[in-house]
C-alpha cells in the first residue's frame, strides 16, 4: 500500500489541478485516499459469448474472431425486452469524427434509445478538446452519470475515490455475469480500471495486435516482391525495390514508425521492459541505437518520402494515394484505409508484415494496449448503478446479435442496405451513426468488413503470426502521476531528438543527452512510481 494523504491536503499540494479543484467540494477530512497500489478485488469472470460461431476462430492469445458475413438471423441480444428502462443517462466522452445530428435529427439515435429503453444523452467533445473539457467539468463538479476518463487524466486515485462510484461490488469476480456482455470483455482489458484496489470504471476494449506495418500489396504484386524479408538486409533492399522517386513512390513515410519496427526486428522494448521487478525505458536499451542507425541508412538511402521529416499528418494519405509502400498505423486502419481511399485508388489491396529478425529468425510484434480508455460512473445510489451498468452491458452486446447490429450499422433500408446478409451503411447511415458508442464502452472487436468479406482472412492470418511473438508493454493498466502529467511533453522533446539522429543531423552519441534530458524530467519519476506499483502487485 503505497502513502496516504487527506482530500484537503491533496488539493493543497496540486492547486488547480482538475482533480484537486473538484475535491474542494468535497469538504475537509474524509477517509485517506491510496495513491497507489494493485488490486485487492478479483477482476471479473472472463466469460465467453458463444451465442455465433466465427467463421475464423480467435484465440486466448489475443487472436480476434473472425467472421466473413454477418448472420442472417441475427441472435437477439435482449429477449426480456428492453434492458436498461428508468430515467435518462448523460455520458460525456470524445469523438474522433465529426459530431453527428442531435436525436431530433437522427433516427439511429431514436432507435437506439428505443431499444435501451431509457434516453442516452452523449455530450460529444472532439478529442483534442477533450483534456480542457474534462477539466472544467470535473473541476466544477456538476458532473454527467458517466464520462469518458483518459490515462493521460491527472490524480486519478483521488479523483476516483471522491468522485466515481467504486464498482466492485458489482462487477468483482462472479458478480459481473449479472451482465454477460460485460464480462465477454477479455481480462486484459478490466487491468485499466482498477484503482484503490478496486475496479471503479468500464474498460473499452481494443485489439492485441495494436499496430501494424501495413503495405500496399498491389504495389508489391506489380513488381513481383516477396513481402515476407527474412531479416533487415532483406527488408532494406525491398524498400529499394519498391521506390521508384522520380514518379514520387517511396517506401517508408514516419520515420519514427520505421523506428518501431526496426524495434520489433530487434526483440526491442514495447516502450518498457520489466525484468525483477525493475523497468528500463526503451530509449535507454541497446537495441534502439542499432534501430536509430539502421533508420538513419534508410534515410540517407532516400527510402522515406522526402517530407518524412518536415510534415506531420499526411502519412496516411501518402499510403493510401500510392506516394509511400509501407505505414505503420492502428489495426483498425486496416478497414478504413479501403473506406477512404479504394474509390480513387483502383485496385488497392493492403496486407499486413510481420517483422523478422533483425539478422534472421524470428523478430516480434509489439501488442497494443487492451482498453482505449475507462469509462467511470458519477456516485449514486445502487439502483441508479445497476441502471447505468445494464446500459452498459447493452452497449457491450457482441457481434452477431440484433443490438450491435443495430449499434453499428444503424437501421435498414435507412442508414444501411443489404448486400447478401451484410449491412452496408449508406450516406446518412454513415453520419448518424458516428455516434461514439464505442466511446462509452463496447463489444470486444471481432474482425469482420462488410464490403469486403476477403480481407478478414487477410487480418485473421496476420494476427495467428503475431500471437507467438507479442511484446506487451508492462506497464499496461498501471498508474503514475509522472507519466499522467508529463510523458506527453518529454515525448515530443525526444521524438524531435532522435528524428535528428535519423535524419543526420545530430550524431547517433547525442542520445546520451536526450536519455539524462529525459531521466531529469520525469523519466526516474515515472520509472520508481511504476515500479512501486508493480511490487504492489499482481501482474498475472
Amino acid at each position: 500500500m503505497g502513502p496516504l494523504i487527506s482530500r484537503r491536503g491533496l488539493l493543497r499540494a496540486s492547486a488547480g489541478a482538475a482533480a484537486g479543484l473538484a475535491l474542494a467540494s468535497c469538504g475537509d477530512g474524509g477517509p485517506a485516499i491510496p495513491l497507489t497500489g494493485g488490486a485487492k478485488a478479483d477482476l471479473p469472470d472472463y466469460v465467453p459469448y458463444q451465442g455465433v460461431a466465427p467463421d475464423l476462430a480467435g484465440t486466448k492469445s489475443g487472436v480476434l474472431n473472425g467472421y466473413r458475413h454477418y448472420p442472417a438471423e441475427p441472435a437477439p441480444a435482449f429477449p426480456d425486452g428492453p434492458p436498461a428502462k428508468g430515467p435518462g443517462v448523460s455520458v460525456m466522452t470524445l469523438t474522433f469524427n465529426p459530431v453527428p445530428p442531435p436525436p431530433g435529427r437522427n433516427p439511429y439515435w431514436r432507435a437506439l434509445n428505443e431499444q435501451l429503453g431509457t434516453d442516452l444523452d452523449i455530450e460529444i467533445v472532439p478529442v483534442a478538446d477533450y483534456p480542457s473539457k474534462f477539466s472544467v467539468v470535473v473541476a466544477g463538479g456538476d458532473l454527467p452519470d458517466a464520462m469518458l476518463v483518459l490515462p493521460t487524466a491527472s490524480q486519478q486515485p483521488a479523483m476516483f475515490n471522491a468522485l466515481f462510484e467504486d464498482l466492485t461490488e458489482h462487477l468483482s469476480g462472479a458478480a459481473i455475469r449479472e451482465y454477460p456482455y460485460l464480462a465477454n470483455i477479455p481480462t486484459d482489458a478490466w487491468r485499466w480500471t482498477v484503482r484503490n484496489g478496486g475496479i471503479y470504471a468500464l474498460p473499452m476494449p481494443r485489439a492485441n495486435a495494436g499496430s501494424i506495418m501495413f503495405y500496399r500489396s498491389d504495389r508489391f504484386k506489380e513488381r513481383r516482391l516477396d513481402p515476407h524479408p527474412a531479416d533487415f538486409k532483406e527488408f532494406r533492399q525491398l524498400c529499394k525495390d519498391v521506390s521508384d522517386p522520380r514518379h514520387s513512390r517511396y517506401a517508408l513515410g514516419d520515420p519514427l514508425t520505421t523506428c518501431y519496427f526496426v524495434m520489433e526486428m530487434l526483440g526491442g522494448a514495447n516502450m518498457w521492459r520489466e525484468e525483477n521487478g525493475r523497468f528500463t525505458y526503451w530509449l535507454e536499451t541497446e537495441e534502439v541505437r542499432e534501430a536509430l542507425d539502421a533508420v538513419r541508412t534508410l534515410t540517407k538511402e532516400q527510402l522515406l518520402h522526402p517530407d518524412a521529416y518536415s510534415v506531420v499528418g499526411k502519412f496516411k494519405d501518402w499510403f493510401g494515394n500510392g506516394q509511400i509502400a509501407l505505414h505503420y498505423d492502428g489495426n483498425a486502419g486496416w478497414n478504413d484505409f479501403y473506406r477512404q481511399y479504394a474509390r480513387n485508388n483502383k485496385g488497392l489491396e493492403i496486407d499486413g508484415m510481420l517483422a523478422p529478425g533483425f539478422g534472421g529468425g524470428e523478430g516480434s510484434h509489439w501488442a497494443g494496449y487492451s482498453s482505449f480508455a475507462v469509462l467511470a460512473l458519477k456516485k449514486a445510489p445502487a439502483s441508479r448503478i445497476r441502471q447505468i451498468l445494464r446500459l452498459a452491458n447493452a452497449m457491450a452486446a457482441p457481434f452477431g446479435t440484433d443490438a450491435y447490429k443495430l449499434r453499428k450499422y444503424g437501421l435498414k433500408g435507412h442508414d444501411h442496405t443489404l448486400r447478401g446478409t451484410d449491412p452496408i451503411l449508406t450516406p446518412d447511415g454513415t453520419t448518424e451513426t458516428a455516434l461514439p458508442t464505442g466511446f462509452v464502452t463496447d463489444a470486444p472487436l471481432s474482425l469482420y468488413f462488410p464490403e469486403r468479406p476477403d480481407v478478414v482472412d487477410r487480418q485473421h492470418s496476420f494476427q495467428r503470426r503475431t500471437a507467438d511473438v507479442l511484446v506487451r508493454n508492462p506497464t499496461e493498466g498501471i498508474y503514475s502521476e509522472t507519466a499522467a502529467k508529463a510523458s506527453g511533453g518529454l515525448q515530443l522533446k525526444t521524438d524531435d531528438a532522435i528524428k535528428g539522429i535519423m535524419q543526420g543531423r545530430n550524431p547517433l552519441s547525442s542520445l546520451d543527452e536526450t536519455v539524462r534530458l529525459w531521466r531529469r524530467e520525469g523519466g526516474d519519476r515515472m520509472r520508481a512510481e511504476y515500479e512501486k506499483a508493480w511490487a504492489a502487485g499482481p501482474h498475472a
